[in-house]
């Protein structure tokens, strides 16, 4: 079978194409389009790629490759879209909402019904949608139905069943929401205007059905019926009620849908703002699986080939927050698919760009929500397994100790640790270090003497080994810990550095960053772990700070000693604290008696005051 797929490749045709990879078993595997056949297929198999993750197993599982030339791009893409939603080929986006969107049926009759349906079927019917919120939506094609009097029977109405006289007309007509067609008080053609009107305004374009309506008012008006110019008028107040309620986002009146993607790992999740006539009328989101080492333009433009394949609303302007590859041709495809001129832009800046970072905020909301329901549905944090994919461990790092240093000019010098159980902070077991015996800034011999305590306590007290050490900071700090571990002669500690200013991930005995995709929940999680162990290395260097500064005033008065310093110092933690305090409250401090109360009372307030004349002066 190899030998045949290599003969193949060298016979692959240099025009534009799709092409279908199989496994030994001949299941479609992966499925794509390309400019070139030949020059895209080959390339799969080519000893310089990059080796990522997901590209190796695909190739490993290509038995047999078989390709479809076709006229040009836009051809391939049609033919690439349609196969992809018939084979659901392993490798490819899957592209899946978390429920299934509802669509708007009308069906083909001549009086038409116009209904909700999940199941958009090949029987003639007229499809509009996907629509967002089924909450607003029923409540607005309720109304509809009855402001514009379309019928909610299911009666096989035709002309000649209407003019046979089998039908009679029912409660609908009597309350005003129906204008029995069923007994020929309607003509055809009026019906359907009516449908028509219908669709404008759940396509967001009710200030055209309004405007239409207030034609026909003054038409009825100058013909003296003022009754039918009544009844229109009640359905333009109607009509107007229920376009304030749609959100306005834009005076420019033009139809959008803004889709912005977020990423990570193998996820990822699309979101849709739907935009008609600067109003926005409704959000769409699906969650992408089998994203693992695709770029984001890729994943971006293999969902818009998707969703716009089933989407019967395609607006004149789409606005993306990843810019992808080809836009002229995906616009090219849309716009013969839809009968009008589809323009696709990724905006920068300005108004367009900062609803984009909305729907982008909105799409890492829904991603983080599915992710912490896919995460307590399996116990076990895909960040945790993604991490020891990444970083090849042998056991999942189900518990990690991180390690920082702190210090202001050398003086003050602390270290932090801090656990991290199943992916969450485990805060009873966090421990400071004061570190000792070390002259000046040598943040490389600060990080070895604090793993060194850590590990000798651990060893003493015979408990378990973190499964994946953490130290803030490059290669040299990784160095100092190895160092420092090797001393004690633990050599299967697994260790890495995370360097703050590139967020570059290192390993031992490779001079290079691990290449760790920024969208990767594992990066997210050491970045968290790193950021937990920097705040609390800060926060105690500030505390020490500050009783440095208590001591030093505490050393200048008369009668106070080491043991009432410390007691002092227990008391009231910080300088700020004591000189704001009273004598009765100096005098609560365990030692201190009210005469010497009295002392360091007179002697902070007279520091004080002189304080003040020295500003002043």
């Amino acid at each position: 079978m190899r030998n045949n797929l290599q003969q193949k490749l060298q016979s692959l045709p240099h025009s534009p194409g799709v092409y279908i990879f199989r496994d030994k078993a001949g299941r479609v595997i992966y499925i794509g389009k390309a400019r070139v056949l030949r020059r895209r297929v080959r390339q799969y198999f080519q000893r310089s790629h990059d080796g990522r993750y997901q590209f190796d197993a695909l190739v490993s599982r290509i038995a047999d490759v078989e390709v479809i030339p076709t006229d040009g791009e836009l051809e391939a893409l049609i033919l690439e879209n349609n196969l992809v939603r018939e084979k659901k080929p392993r490798y490819n986006i899957e592209l899946r909402d978390d429920k299934s969107f509802p669509f708007l049926q009308i069906t083909r009759e001549p009086f038409p019904r116009i209904f909700l349906t999940r199941k958009p079927v090949q029987d003639g019917s007229l499809y509009f949608g996907p629509f967002s919120n089924l909450v607003q939506l029923k409540p607005l094609i309720h109304a509809l139905r009855g402001l514009l009097r379309i019928r909610t029977c299911n009666l096989p109405l035709t002309v000649e069943s209407i003019a046979a006289g089998k039908f009679k007309k029912c409660i609908e007509y009597d309350i005003g929401r129906c204008n029995a067609p069923c007994i020929a008080l309607e003509t055809e053609a009026t019906y359907n205007e009516r449908v028509r009107d219908y669709l404008q305004v759940l396509h967001g374009h009710g200030d055209d059905v309004v405007k239409a309506l207030q034609q026909r008012i003054e038409a009825l008006a100058e013909d003296l019926k003022f009754e039918e110019a009544a009844l229109l008028r009640d359905q333009i107040h109607s009509l107007t009620h229920l376009s304030q309620r749609q959100k306005v986002i834009s005076l420019h009146p033009i139809d959008s849908d803004t889709i912005s993607l977020a990423v990570e790992d193998h996820e990822g999740c699309a979101v849709v703002f739907q935009v008609r006539s600067g109003r926005m009328i409704g959000r769409l989101h699906y969650i992408l699986r089998h994203l693992r080492d695709k770029e984001e333009a890729e994943a971006m433009t293999q969902f818009l080939e998707q969703y716009y394949a089933v989407s019967t609303l395609v607006p004149q302007e789409i606005l993306l927050g990843t810019a992808i590859p080809d836009p002229a041709l995906l616009s090219r495809w849309l716009s013969e698919r839809c009968g009008h001129k589809v323009e696709i832009h990724a905006p920068k800046r300005g108004d367009k760009a900062r609803f984009l970072n909305l729907a982008y905020r909105n799409a890492q909301l829904l991603l983080g929500e599915h992710k912490r329901s896919q995460a307590r549905k399996e116990r076990i944090p895909k960040a945790l397994v993604e991490l020891q994919r990444i970083l090849h461990l042998s056991t999942l790092p189900r518990r990690i100790e991180a390690f920082d240093i702190s210090t202001s000019q050398g003086r003050e010098k602390v270290g932090s640790l801090v656990v991290f159980e199943e992916g969450k902070p485990a805060k009873s077991q966090y421990r400071r270090f004061a570190i000792k015996d070390i002259e000046g800034l040598d943040d490389f011999a600060c990080m070895k003497q604090v793993i060194q305590r850590r590990f000798v306590r651990l060893v003493r007290e015979k408990q378990r080994f973190p499964d994946l050490l953490l130290v803030d900071g490059g290669k040299g700090q990784l160095s100092a810990a190895r160092d420092a571990l090797n001393s004690l002669g633990i050599t299967q500690q697994p260790t890495i550095g995370l360097a703050k200013r590139l967020e570059e991930v290192f390993v031992p005995d490779d001079p290079l960053p691990q290449n760790i995709p920024r969208t990767s929940s594992a990066l997210k999680l050491l970045q968290s772990i790193r950021d937990e162990a920097h705040h609390f290395a800060v926060t105690y260097h500030r505390l020490l700070r500050k009783r440095k500064s208590l001591e030093s005033v505490l050393d200048e008065i008369a009668g106070i000693g080491p043991a009432r310093r410390r007691a002092l110092l227990n008391h009231f933690g910080t300088m700020a604290r004591l000189r704001s305090a009273d004598i009765h409250d100096i005098e609560a401090t365990p030692g201190i008696s009210p005469k010497l109360a009295h002392a360091i009372h007179g002697f902070l307030h007279g520091n004080l005051e002189q304080e003040s004349s020295d500003a002043h002066a």
